[in-house]
């Protein structure tokens, strides 16, 4: 803590205002929040059943460890190295070949999470309507299908929407250690209390075993299938935020005496847990009540609002769901912003309001004509196309565009022991490939993550 202390005085004396994380606590924990998302609650569970159960996990526990020390170190040195986002980050990069186009190429994940957290933030604003009907209880006589197809419908959520964007908007106004920082602090150890929580209630209601019996019996023939293996990928990869945005951001406000390497493994082992929990929260409260799970957002706004109103004491448990669900949201909705704020504050000399307003009114002034049927369109089309290039780019960048031995340098800073003799073959041939293998195969399934 006193060399980050002392790292950031410097920056004020030698005239950098630039905010940055005062932690590798809350380093971490933004990490973990910016990756704890939608997908570790209405996709993660589904997949695990729908892939073999406890056999999905096999691939799906691998794929994290191999992305977790190739993508995210990656991605966090490539950050914490140019000390900006991906945006100036590429342009440096070239640079150091003497090569042109650094800043268009920067501008696609740049693009890209600003379009995703466009759509996302729609989705947060169902969240919030959620919480809030949860807390009055109008969730427990609610006509689950018709509600939220209410909600979902053309400009059927604009007051949730905005609220959903003042929020995250003004969490963010308080700066990266002021705001960022500290709001992950608090909010990423509640979700994690929360869903513990949930997962031993609904451990005890009758029925639930047959969710278990779902997630955990082994299908080994499902190993056989490749179909398995390219949806753990895919789930992986989503679900660790590789987007070659806003963990390059992020990395770019941390310490040069922090340990990326260890930082990566907790942000990775963190994700899975989250993961787990949601598994553990969601199968075996949708089986207790002979309901059929799915995946995506009729899972937790159809399906999850009929168990609550038929459990003792659901609207109790629904508050906790959902609360827990907004922080989720919100925490991986700042980190998706924050890289199209950082691009105008960097690059344009904006402060850091200005940034934000301009970002606000982009999102609203878009978001508000995704409301409705066009959105899923536009979170499949970014997803497959725009978010996984954005990934594979910054693996190239770091791991191929960098001088020979930067990015184990910069991987080094703040870490005692050497990194072994796995890091150049492993990121440089096998994280690279494994990102052109995602972008590929999203495009021929329309999607894996």
């Amino acid at each position: 803590m006193e060399n980050i202390e002392n790292s950031v005085e410097k920056n004020l004396v030698d005239g950098n205002s630039r905010d940055g994380f005062r932690s590798k606590f809350g380093f971490i924990l933004a990490c973990i929040g910016s990756a704890v998302g939608m997908g570790n609650i209405w996709m993660f569970p589904y997949r695990v059943g729908q892939f073999g159960g406890a056999a999905f996990l096999i691939p799906y526990f691998l794929f994290v460890l191999v992305i977790g020390f190739t993508g995210v170190i990656g991605e966090m040195t490539l950050g914490r190295s140019m000390e900006t986002g991906p945006l100036g980050a590429f342009e440096k990069a070239f640079k150091q070949r003497g090569l042109k186009g650094g800043k268009v190429i920067g501008m696609i994940p740049v693009i890209g999470s600003l379009a995703i957290a466009i759509g996302y933030s729609i989705v947060v604003g169902w969240i919030l309507r959620y919480c809030v009907t949860s807390i009055t209880g109008t969730i427990m006589t609610a006509n689950a299908g018709p509600f939220f197809g209410q909600l979902a419908s053309d400009f059927g959520s604009i007051p949730w929407h905005v609220a959903g964007l003042v929020l995250t908007f003004g969490l963010m106004s308080m700066g990266v250690a002021g705001g960022i920082e500290k709001v992950n602090k608090i909010l990423m150890p509640t979700f994690f209390a929360l869903f513990i929580f949930l997962a031993i209630r609904i451990f005890m209601l009758p029925g639930s075993s047959a969710g278990y019996k779902y997630l955990f019996n082994p299908d080994w023939s499902a190993l056989g299938s490749a179909k398995t293996w390219v949806y753990a990928l895919g789930q992986a990869f989503f679900s660790l935020s590789l987007a070659g945005s806003g963990t390059v951001v992020y990395g770019s406000y941390l310490s040069k005496d922090e340990d990326i390497v260890n930082s990566a493994l907790n942000v990775s082992f963190f994700d899975t847990c989250a993961a787990m929990l949601a598994a553990l929260v969601v199968i075996p409260a949708v089986f207790a009540y002979g309901l059929e799970p799915g995946a995506g957002p009729g899972l937790m706004f159809v399906t999850l609002p009929m168990v609550f109103q038929n459990m003792p004491g659901g609207q109790f448990i629904s508050i906790l769901f959902f609360v827990a669900v907004l922080f989720a949201g919100v925490t991986s909705l700042m980190n998706l912003f924050e890289t199209p704020i950082e691009a105008l504050q960097n690059r344009l000399k904006l402060s850091r309001a200005n940034s934000i307003s301009i970002i606000a009114i982009l999102a609203f002034g878009v978001g508000v004509f995704l409301e409705g049927e066009r959105l899923s369109p536009w979170m499949d089309f970014v997803s497959i196309y725009i978010i996984p290039l954005g990934a594979l780019l910054a693996g190239v960048v770091i791991f191929w565009i960098c001088k020979p031995g930067f990015a184990r340098e910069q991987a080094q800073l703040g870490r005692e022991n050497p990194i072994g003799m796995w890091f150049e073959p492993v990121t440089k041939y096998f994280f690279c490939g494994i990102a052109i293998a995602v972008y590929i195969m999203g495009i021929l399934y329309g999607g894996i993550g």
